[in-house]
């Protein structure tokens, strides 16, 4: 039994969705839902994609907590949701599923956080890099979003009572 070349190991990956598939899977085994909206022209997006998104770490964690989507926020093909169909929208140049999700502020890239139930938890705009993300989904993906703010989270300060 051989020992695989070096650069020969397959590397962890984010098994990518469509919103629809995702939705399916989350109503047969619930999981909440990332989904990374994005355009082929933002640099940043393309950057996002091709360091933090592709980081070993980041796809496993992903992997087993979420259902993930990438959301073209120009894309024109129609995206059917609990019998909603999303379309183009051509007055504001986006996807009707898009815009909803990051609630008609048109930001790239934006991660945006479903829970178990397609309830929206946050979209969070901007370019993430792998420290942040990790923090991020960390932070949705365990609940930690119910119990403290992010930044008290990220310090590990306690929750304050109420």
């Amino acid at each position: 039994m051989s020992n695989p070349k070096p650069g020969k190991v397959k590397k962890a990956t984010i098994q990518w969705l469509t919103f629809e598939e995702a939705v399916a899977k989350s109503k047969k085994e619930p999981r909440k839902i990332f989904i990374d909206v994005y355009t082929d022209w933002c640099g940043w997006c393309r950057k996002m994609e091709k360091s933090t998104f592709t980081d070993p770490t980041i796809a496993d964690y992903v992997n087993k907590n979420f259902y993930a989507v990438r959301l073209d926020a120009e894309g024109e093909t129609p995206i059917t949701v609990n019998g909603k169909i999303y379309k183009y929208n051509e007055a504001n140049r986006s996807h009707e599923l898009a815009f909803a999700l990051l609630q008609g502020q048109l930001s790239f890239p934006t991660t945006v956080y479903l829970d178990e139930n397609l309830k929206m938890i946050s979209p969070v705009p901007g370019y993430l890099d792998v420290k942040t993300f990790r923090n991020i989904i960390t932070y949705f993906g365990e609940n930690h979003y119910k119990k403290v703010t992010f930044a008290q989270f990220t310090s590990g300060q306690k929750p304050t009572g109420k």
